[in-house]
């Protein structure tokens, strides 16, 4: 056999063993959502979640505050209760990404340490994990305001309320940061929707 028909051989073997790319719609990733309370997360990613939906994905939206009834039921608000709540919905959340589905997780998780450990799962199982800062200053989300949790603050009915009694730790490299003040929803929503598309996954 030439050298020439060996070389054709292998690139015949090569081309015949190599798996097609994924489509976009059908690559699972962890979407998550960190910022402050009243930040926008959570109307964002349904806002997202319809978009992508429409385009042929599936996804999922895991909401902080159904998880803190459903899944983390009887975890108080410590840093350490905080940080097992977090981790549990990491561990759901590359569970499904690993099987082709856009999980988008709008949850504060205050502390670094703690969205570092979900990323590391991510990341030991080979699944996509994008950190997206929404970066709405706190004078905005105290205006916003919608769960009444800053007004409750101010009137000392409630303590420990993130980013204003108790730590957050905003990131310092996240994928994007999202500035939501002074936009619409339609128009943040379409910039994450195009951040995804960069990185095949829209």
């Amino acid at each position: 056999m030439t050298t020439a028909d060996t070389s054709h051989r292998e690139e015949s073997v090569a081309g015949a063993t190599a798996a097609p790319a994924a489509a976009p719609c059908e690559r699972g990733a962890t979407v998550w959502l960190t910022g402050l309370p009243s930040a926008g997360k959570t109307t964002l990613a349904f806002a997202l979640a319809e978009r992508l939906r429409a385009e042929g994905h599936k996804v999922e939206v895991l909401d902080g505050d159904e998880i803190r009834e459903f899944l983390s039921k009887g975890l108080g608000f410590t840093k350490q209760d905080r940080h097992t709540n977090v981790t549990r919905i990491g561990f759901v959340a590359e569970k499904l990404a690993a099987n082709g589905v856009k999980v988008l997780a709008p949850v504060i998780a205050p502390y670094a340490d703690s969205r570092a450990a979900v990323r590391e799962r991510h990341a030991a199982n080979g699944t996509d994990f994008l950190e997206i800062h929404v970066a709405t200053p706190v004078e905005v989300c105290s205006e916003r305001d919608v769960k009444g949790l800053y007004a409750k603050q101010a009137a000392g009915e409630i303590s420990g309320l993130t980013g204003v009694d108790d730590p957050y730790e905003a990131p310092r490299d996240p994928e994007l940061r999202l500035e939501t003040q002074g936009r619409t929803v339609a128009d943040s929503a379409a910039e994450l929707h195009t951040f995804l598309t960069t990185r095949g996954l829209a």
